[in-house]
């Protein structure tokens, strides 16, 4: 069973970290606690949506694959602290993982009482609409005059509290399988993608190298592919080939088909790569997936088409800053999906809005709310977020699941070119 702990206090020195290290080391024959802090978290502020930040997602998503949480506060004022309530907010803000989740409260405090009247106000707040947890009844854990509970090892002194925390947390296991039968069995995880496209699909042309530079050329050939004046019946309508393309090329926005082998098979190419919101260039048509993207963000892309093909999501949506405050650039990813509702791959599209939206408000006489510095400091916010969620997503961190996935996951011109 994984369980997370959550530190109440942003400070250096935090008693309440100290216990929740004490129950990850002292009971990890019971479960395994990850321990996690707050001091990273912003103030909540829903006139500046921090909500993708990297802080707040990943205490999100950390909170989304635990059995359980367990969270540790002080008591500020006859209250919790104002970072935990800072994380509350933007936890039942646009997210809420903490919904329906097991969660224990409990505390340690300087005084006699431990936190008590803190944990009185967690549990009224964990019972807010929007956040909607679900906090185990009972089974108080106040530990009181703090600063003599620990030995020099930052173990409990006192034998009986241990016993009683033990005790506590037996019960909160108990708690977490009953939850656990209500809310009735989990998804089952999506299966692994094979960015290789090692398999075939229907209309996979099998019999030419995916990696050839000439893909397109020979994999014509092979299926003696129509083209030029030749006409191609359409739902609905009948266009030829040229045709097709003119009318594909001038869409306003850069579009991408991917099959549902994983492969990369088309790009309405109008333009150099480097001229592109996200760079292509014509020999990675018919590669594989994998061979369009560097190692680090293959996860991201398996992420985005296991979100897509199970339905978990019908698009995929993500902002990009990073080409200045002068364009609004969103890439998204569409499931697409034949007659009978079987996924057949990704439609990707990127657009900059800008011109339309500017557009819109000239011709409607009205004004975005913010003014030009507003808005041009919020997009280097943005964009240094992006780029250090762009980073830490696929790279390194090998448990975490971006939900902000690195900019154009699934077909990028970052390997070849």
């Amino acid at each position: 069973m994984k369980l997370v702990g959550i530190v109440g206090s942003n400070a250096e020195v935090s008693y309440n970290r100290l216990l929740l290290k004490y129950i990850a080391k002292q009971f990890g024959h019971l479960f395994e606690l990850e321990v996690l802090e707050i001091k990273d978290i912003p103030l909540f502020n829903q006139s500046d949506d921090q909500t993708s930040s990297p802080a707040i997602q990943k205490i999100s998503n950390k909170i989304l694959s635990a059995d359980g949480v367990i969270i540790a506060t002080p008591e500020h004022n006859r209250t919790i602290p104002a970072g935990l309530k800072s994380l509350l907010e933007w936890l039942s803000f646009k997210i809420h993982p903490l919904e329906n989740k097991p969660v224990m409260i409990v505390g340690a405090s300087y005084y006699d009482q431990g936190s008590s009247r803190a944990q009185l106000h967690l549990r009224q707040i964990l019972d807010a609409p929007g956040v909607n947890a679900m906090v185990l009844p009972g089974n108080e854990f106040l530990l009181g005059k703090v600063k003599e509970a620990f030995d020099e090892n930052e173990n409990l002194k006192d034998q009986n509290t241990s016993n009683f925390l033990e005790s506590s947390l037996q019960k909160f296991i108990q708690f977490i399988n009953v939850v656990s039968l209500l809310e009735g069995p989990k998804p089952k995880p999506a299966e692994p993608e094979d960015l290789h496209a090692t398999g075939t699909c229907d209309t996979t042309i099998e019999g030419v190298d995916m990696s050839a530079e000439d893909w397109v050329e020979r994999a014509a050939e092979a299926v003696n592919a129509v083209e030029g004046k030749a006409y191609v019946k359409l739902n609905r309508g009948i266009l030829t080939v040229d045709q097709l393309n003119y009318f594909l090329a001038s869409m306003p926005m850069e579009l991408t088909y991917a099959d549902q082998n994983n492969q990369f098979l088309y790009y309405n190419h109008t333009k150099p790569g480097s001229e592109m919101l996200a760079s292509r260039v014509p020999g990675q048509a018919g590669n594989p997936l994998a061979n369009c993207h560097p190692e680090k963000a293959l996860k991201n892309v398996e992420w985005v088409i296991q979100q897509l093909r199970s339905g978990e999501q019908d698009a995929v949506r993500v902002h990009v800053p990073t080409h200045g405050p002068d364009k609004y650039v969103v890439h998204n990813y569409q499931a697409m999906h034949d007659e009978e509702g079987n996924y057949v791959g990704i439609n990707e599209f990127i657009l900059d809005f800008k011109p339309i939206i500017d557009w819109y408000l000239k011709q409607t006489k009205q004004t975005l709310v913010g003014d030009v510095d507003a808005v041009s400091s919020a997009s280097t916010k943005e964009k240094e977020e992006v780029d250090s969620v762009s980073s830490a997503s696929v790279t390194e961190s090998e448990e975490e699941v971006p939900v902000a996935v690195a900019v154009d996951s699934v077909s990028s011109a970052s390997v070849k070119g």
